[in-house]
């Protein structure tokens, strides 16, 4: 029996791995949790961990979940079973009830609501069936499927027996054929388990000489042209010599090999030297029979084998049947082989293909973003340049009226060589010149003024900083961790301190017997700033901002949560699933990158702890974060 560490048991039987995955890592931080893929693995766990709770999928292969937890009240009539499924039919709560389980839950799982259900069933909470006429239907279809499958074991065992008495016969009939059928046999069980097409192939001619005693075999594939058959696979040196020369015989008459797969029928000669349509191999002169063999799949011929003895008349018409049926085998082997090596080229087209898309997608979501963000920035500096030649033309307008001390003074010339620089810059001078002149002195404080400057530049500074805000957004949460107890509560009230908030709008609410937690100090500050700067945001135009920062024990073992409250406008509820993703904000054009939340859901994570909103509109928003204890 596995070690709970005095921790409750609660085991998942579930064929989906990432249901598994996903109640492992809801429930493990306080119980201890098993996993099972399929209905006996979870009765035979379950009689020997003796869980406080079981969780079982309602569809799975071979053993449903109805049967295992009918099964499991049977072995552990004390322990609840609760049913978790996507089956959204009529009455699936009461056939599941029916079955014998406590409760039940759907699928997909609410991570908020898990805990507290899984707690509440290993409390005591328990579903009561109302209509007992569903329990009798269970059990009507409990023997209905025990028939079936009795009967499918019946037929099984009949057509078994049918079989072995088919092999019997044929043993009968000969020794020798019984010899080959039994080699044959051999290697098709060594040859079907091999899907690399080229291993294949070699593994084969090896085993077919080996287990029969031929002089040598070799595997002919038609080739891309179809009217030529390669030699892919030879036995021992000869074979070697052969593949590198490449050596291929023609879809003809002319080679015993073209003639079997043209006919797809075997070929026999006895008599080596006597058949003319064989290929006399130089490099096989020991030769003296062949059996050419059609290697099948369907009604289409892909290929060849040849197997060659020293000996004359070695092969008879028997042997076509027990080597036939191997070269079936074989080329069926050959055509998983080709269509695993296709569909792995597929699979790896699909995946570069959806990587791309998804690449394409987050880099189209962030060209976006910092698009928008850089708009304002050509249209200010354009503003600023308008209004410098301006200032520059109106200071060289005035200083050709002025005395000829105030020309040669060296603000003066500073002046004419910015005039004649604008001209190098092929500013229309006297364009502006004419513009400016036909202002009255009004309009001209109305269309040039120093405020007006100083504004673009802050629209320039403003837009820049926000898209620079990204690199610390997106690298942040990548920053090696340094893992260290400390106390939270200290750590939030000196985080209030270094960013200035008023004193009057902030409330805190620290338990005393919170323990330190275990976490990266910098990291986690990167979060808190991130929340408090949230809430201030959110609280912008509310009349009475109250900010209130809380520290408690969770119910959770070695688990503390702090929350962050504000009384801003609230978050409506369509945006609060969108707000942990990246580049997505709800502060419009107030200068957030959308990347703040993600990167604070990515730091908690790696901390082993999480992170939960909560906002009501018109009231506020609370966020909650939960993070382990010092052990």
């Amino acid at each position: 029996m596995e070690d709970s560490g005095g921790k409750k048991k609660i085991l998942c039987i579930d064929d989906t791995p990432s249901v598994r995955l996903l109640v492992k890592r809801l429930l493990s931080h306080r119980y201890a949790v098993f996993e099972a893929e399929n209905g006996l693995e979870g009765i035979d766990m379950a009689a020997d961990l003796r869980p406080d709770l079981v969780f079982v999928d309602l569809h799975m292969p071979y053993l449903n979940g109805y049967e295992v937890a009918t099964r499991l009240k049977t072995l552990l009539p004390k322990t609840p079973v609760i049913a978790l499924t996507a089956d959204v039919s009529a009455n699936v709560r009461e056939r599941a009830l029916a079955s014998g389980c406590d409760g039940y839950l759907s699928k997909p799982i609410d991570p908020d609501e898990f805990q507290e259900r899984a707690e509440a069933f290993l409390g005591g909470e328990k579903e009561e069936l109302q209509d007992d006429s569903y329990r009798a239907e269970y059990q009507g279809l409990v023997v209905q499927r025990l028939e079936q499958k009795v009967r499918e074991l019946t037929q099984a065992l009949e057509e078994n027996t049918r079989l072995n008495r088919q092999n019997q016969e044929l043993l009968v009939k000969s020794q020798r054929r019984a010899r080959l059928l039994e080699a044959a046999a051999r290697v098709s069980q060594s040859i079907t388990s091999i899907l690399d097409l080229n291993a294949l192939l070699n593994t084969t001619v090896d085993i077919i000489c080996e287990e029969f005693g031929f002089y040598y075999a070799g595997v002919f594939l038609i080739d891309d042209t179809g009217i030529t058959a390669v030699l892919h696979a030879g036995y021992g040196e000869a074979g070697a010599q052969l593949l590198e020369q490449g050596h291929h015989l023609p879809l003809s008459g002319a080679s015993m090999i073209g003639a079997a797969i043209q006919s797809r029928q075997a070929r026999i000669a006895l008599d080596a030297g006597e058949e003319k349509t064989r290929f006399r191999n130089p490099l096989l002169p020991l030769t003296r029979s062949e059996m050419a063999l059609p290697l099948l799949v369907g009604d289409a011929a892909i290929g060849a084998l040849t197997v060659q003895s020293t000996e004359e008349s070695a092969f008879s018409e028997d042997d076509i049947t027990a080597l036939q049926t191997m070269a079936d085998q074989l080329a069926i082997a050959i055509k998983n082989a080709r269509l695993l090596h296709d569909l792995e080229e597929a699979h790896a087209a699909l995946l570069r293909s959806k990587t791309y898309e998804a690449i394409a997608l987050a880099t189209g979501e962030a060209i976006h973003w910092v698009g928008n963000k850089a708009a304002p920035i050509p249209g200010s500096a354009a503003r600023i340049k308008e209004d410098l030649i301006r200032y520059l033309l109106a200071a060289h307008a005035l200083l050709e009226d002025a005395p000829a001390e105030l020309q040669e003074h060296k603000y003066g010339a500073l002046f004419r060589d910015a005039a004649e620089q604008l001209a190098a810059q092929a500013v229309e001078l006297e364009a502006v010149r004419h513009t400016l002149d036909a202002l009255s002195a009004r309009q001209l404080r109305r269309a040039l003024s120093v405020d007006s400057i100083f504004e673009d530049l802050g629209i320039i500074e403003g837009s820049a900083r926000s898209i620079l805000n990204i690199k610390e957004d997106l690298i942040g949460p990548a920053r090696q961790r340094h893992v260290q107890a400390f106390s939270l509560s200290k750590l939030l009230k000196d985080t209030v301190t270094s960013m200035g908030i008023p004193a009057d709008i902030v409330g805190f609410d620290f338990a005393e017997d919170v323990p330190p937690i275990q976490a990266d100090p910098v990291q986690l500050e990167r979060v808190f700033i991130n929340l408090i700067k949230n809430a201030m945001e959110a609280m912008e135009h509310v009349p009475v901002k109250h900010l209130r920062l809380s520290v408690r024990r969770a119910e959770e073992p070695r688990t503390v949560i702090a929350a962050v409250a504000d009384a801003g406008v609230g978050i409506p509820p369509e945006q609060l699933d969108k707000v942990w993703m990246a580049f997505y904000t709800t502060k419009g054009g107030r200068g957030g990158t959308g990347l703040g939340l993600p990167a604070c859901a990515q730091i908690i994570g790696e901390l082993g702890g999480k992170i939960t909103v909560a906002s009501t509109l018109g009231v506020g928003t609370t966020f909650s974060v939960s993070l382990p204890v010092t052990e």
